[in-house]
């Protein structure tokens, strides 16, 4: 059995990690409530946007763009969203390990490249040098803006109209609560309109300056939004999963401080006892 100044060690320790761990949750739940105001904000706008692309495919005629023309998927890039930190839970494994599924059974495809955000995916498959890295994004969740979505999207969207990509998905954590986020593997290009979304008694629009230059500003805009939203979401999901794991791990640091604190007891109890005993033999020892 340890020493009693083992235990009381431990438990320091254990004490000190607790309050870490505490605040770590702390910070994750205020951090998850700016999140998810962001994504209720942002989710509607890219609802409607949506809609505003199936109905432009449903009402004009003839439509024919390049972001809407599917291909046989040969080539195909995946966007994976991880964390730069851990300590939140499944969040980064579960993203690795669909998107390592993905790859194995995606045997349509030739080649299947990967571009990821996030440090810790990066890491890993950086580990992993038979997987071939398009891109790897850097401090996209230091500079949260529409601006970085952008730049993304950009890439993506100029791989896909000049450098033979056949169709690009993102993998990422949508959020649907502090304690739940689901893995989602969404095609992002070619964009696919749902044409029963529109009124088909409708009738075709006159554009101004032409059809296709309005295509050519509202699809890769849908593209950057997409990539936007995924990245609040996201970050949503990472700080619920990191607010889950920290209040777990709290309640785990409790328990075994309980634990550690009734071992001390029994510990220095039995020492008493010990020494009264001793104390006991030496009186009875000088008696004889």
């Amino acid at each position: 059995m340890a020493n009693l100044k083992e235990i009381r060690q431990r438990i320091r320790s254990v004490k000190n990690t607790r309050q870490i761990t505490k605040a770590m949750k702390m910070i994750a739940a205020s951090r998850l409530r700016k999140a998810q105001e962001a994504i209720e904000a942002k989710r509607p706008y890219a609802k409607r946007l949506k809609q505003v692309i199936d109905t432009l495919a449903t009402r004009a005629e003839s439509v024919d763009h390049a972001l809407l023309r599917v291909r046989e998927p040969k080539n195909v890039l995946l966007l994976v969203f991880t964390s730069d930190r851990g300590m939140c839970g499944g969040f980064n494994v579960n993203i690795l390990r669909t998107t390592e599924r993905y790859m194995a059974n995606a045997t349509e495809h030739d080649l299947v490249k990967l571009s990821v955000i996030g440090r810790k995916g990066q890491d890993y498959f950086k580990r992993r040098p038979h997987y071939e890295i398009e891109k790897n994004y850097e401090g996209v969740f230091n500079n949260i803006s529409f601006d970085t979505a952008n730049e993304i999207g950009d890439d993506i969207v100029g791989a896909y109209m000049t450098e033979g990509l056949d169709a690009a998905y993102i993998v990422y954590n949508e959020f649907k609560s502090a304690i739940a986020q689901e893995v989602v593997v969404e095609r992002l290009l070619p964009i696919e309109p749902d044409e029963g979304a529109a009124d088909d008694d409708l009738q075709d629009f006159d554009y101004e300056p032409s059809k296709t230059a309005v295509l050519d500003e509202v699809l890769p805009l849908y593209v950057n939004i997409q990539i936007y939203r995924a990245i609040l979401e996201s970050i949503a999901s990472e700080m619920g999963a990191r607010m889950t794991a920290m209040d777990a791990a709290t309640r785990n640091a409790s328990d075994l401080i309980d634990k550690l604190t009734l071992t001390y007891n029994r510990a220095r109890q039995a020492a008493i006892t010990k020494e009264l005993m001793e104390i006991i033999g030496g009186a009875e020892a000088l008696k004889g």
